[in-house]
């Protein structure tokens, strides 16, 4: 499948998840989140550089505990919480943050 953003396209799986990791940018990122009716602000921001550095380090795309647990201690404890996740990713926050991250489906995630 393709996803076109300006212009461009992206191959992605069934689920809208990038390919290719390296066609991976902001803009893609705001794309795929205008697609789902979403403007990306700062608190988006921040759940999409934890998810790729711990990514990055693990070569894994964290489950929804271990995201909560990473940005519990990185950023805030109530940010670490389920409802503030949902509040910004409202289809599932390790799910549709990794696919805004240009990660990976997240393991345990059906």
């Amino acid at each position: 499948m393709l996803l076109k953003i300006n212009d461009i396209e992206y191959e992605v799986d069934a689920e809208g998840f990038l390919q290719n990791i390296s066609d991976w940018s902001r803009e893609v990122a705001i794309g795929m989140a205008a697609s789902d009716g979403i403007e990306l602000e700062a608190e988006h921001w921040e759940v999409i550089s934890i998810l790729r550095d711990y990514y990055f380090k693990y070569q894994i795309a964290p489950a929804i505990r271990v995201l909560k647990r990473e940005i519990a201690k990185r950023l805030d404890p109530e940010k670490g919480d389920s409802r503030y996740l949902y509040q910004l990713f409202q289809f599932g926050p390790a799910r549709q943050a990794c696919r805004y991250a240009g990660l990976p489906k997240p393991t345990g995630c059906v």
